[in-house]
């Protein structure tokens, strides 16, 4: 059945705007909280939220929604994803929420769903609330004795800070440490900085001052350019970037070179594997990972698995197959160790404790392989379906053909955005340019043509 709503991190759109408007977020609402009764206890959802001017709407159109639906709402306000995935489970709610379009822009918000065991929803969960919510929902809407009640929860940062600084080693401190951090003006613009100074760091923050309109808008994971310029200003030892909801972060060393969640990745499966905590022999990444990470851990006698693009396509991964350490090249880094779902600032801290523990600096810890030339282009199209045209398909297979051994052809449609996205990766640099650019001339011209 054809998702119409859930793409593959929740639904995401431009805000008040359809599909992402107040009332389909009621609906969301009102579909999710009866799927999740289970039971005659009182039922609970967590709501969290970054700071994007349309989350205030969309948060309140889900509290109406689940209180409808008979389920008793804990409001978190602006908090991390990877916090309300923890909540969930420490709150014990059935379900959780987070209202967030992650790195996107202000103007586009977000609908992510966590079950009670703050993992996110499987296909199947989500495909029954998608066949719900173009349905009369009347028939779901609690009795009046047995609408849910709604409120604000005291607290919640400081839960999780302490969850943050318990990942990492108690014999590690940050005490002489200089960071620089980037909040992208998002969710964790409060806990992230205050964690790292409970830890001992120096701590210089950027990005901390949203206005609903700022999220991620030259700043954060997504354009660590300030962050760049701070780290040289400052002298700081490293620089940490968030985007908007923190589950991802990119790193930028004290020489001011960004550092990608492949080379991260790599840090800490090989950090792990030598204090014999990496499970699974090896990690778990996507299609989009480079080939220098795969090569690296080969090296190691460690595995590199690929899935779908997506977080959740590697959480499930890693979780029927026994992994501890996954992710994506973006800097959604997932330490299943610690939490359901990727988590920006807990993966920084591991990396600050090979630090620590090595006495190395972050250029050094964190450059474990050389990146293979590495091509990604996008093409954004209004409609349609360009990658089952018959040239396209020939085009595809013949750059297929072309690289054979010696690189990687993935090419596929956003889950977040109406792109095609076009990626070639390969020992020749000039060969990878131009089969990118072939390809993205004829996914163009039959764009063009429809």
């Amino acid at each position: 059945m054809k998702r119409r709503y859930f793409g593959t991190d929740g639904i995401r759109g431009q805000s008040n705007t359809y599909p992402m408007t107040p009332d389909l977020a009621m609906r969301v609402g009102i579909a999710a909280g009866t799927i999740f009764q289970r039971g005659t206890h009182r039922h609970r959802v967590v709501i969290g939220k970054d700071t994007r001017l349309s989350g205030y709407m969309l948060e309140n159109a889900m509290v109406a929604g689940f209180t409808a639906a008979g389920v008793d709402a804990f409001v978190l306000g602006p908090i991390p994803t990877p916090a309300v995935a923890m909540l969930t489970r420490s709150l014990r709610a059935d379900i959780g929420v987070m209202i967030s379009a992650s790195h996107n822009p202000y103007e586009d918000n977000g609908i992510k769903l966590f079950g009670p065991d703050g993992y996110k929803l499987s296909d199947d969960l989500e495909m029954k609330i998608e066949d719900m919510l173009d349905k009369d929902m009347s028939e779901h809407l609690a009795k009046s004795e047995n609408i849910g009640r709604a409120k604000r929860v005291d607290g919640v940062h400081d839960r999780y800070i302490e969850h943050a600084k318990r990942t990492l080693p108690r014999d590690v401190t940050l005490q002489g440490l200089r960071i620089a951090i980037d909040c992208a003006n998002g969710a964790a613009y409060k806990v992230a900085p205050a964690a790292l100074w409970e830890l001992g760091a120096d701590v210089v923050t950027i990005g901390n001052e949203p206005n609903g309109t700022n999220i991620n808008l030259n700043c954060g994971s997504t354009s660590p350019v300030a962050l760049q310029k701070k780290v040289h200003e400052v002298r700081a030892d490293i620089g940490i970037a968030l985007d908007g909801d923190a589950d991802r972060v990119i790193i930028v060393d004290e020489t001011g070179t960004i550092i990608d969640g492949d080379q991260l990745m790599a840090a800490i499966a090989e950090s792990w594997a030598e204090s014999q905590l990496l499970r699974g022999n090896g990690i778990v990444a996507t299609v989009m990972s480079n080939l220098g990470l795969e090569r690296f851990l080969e090296e190691r006698g460690l595995s590199l698995a690929r899935t779908a693009v997506g977080d959740r396509y590697v959480v499930e991964h890693m979780r029927q197959n026994n992994f501890n350490v996954g992710g994506e090249q973006s800097g959604h880094i997932v330490l299943s160790d610690y939490g359901t779902t990727g988590d920006g600032l807990v993966a920084a801290l591991q990396i600050l404790a090979a630090v620590k523990r090595t006495g190395k600096p972050v250029s050094e810890v964190c450059r474990r392989f050389e990146p293979v030339p590495q091509l990604l282009r996008n093409v954004r199209i209004s409609g349609g379906r360009p990658l089952e045209d018959s040239q396209v398909r020939k085009a595809i297979a013949d750059a297929e053909s072309e690289l054979a051994r010696n690189g990687r052809l993935v090419i596929r449609p956003s889950g977040t955005e109406p792109l095609i996205r076009v990626m070639a990766e390969g020992d020749d640099r000039s060969q990878i340019e131009r089969i990118v650019g072939g390809l993205i001339d004829v996914i163009s011209s039959v764009r063009t043509a429809a």
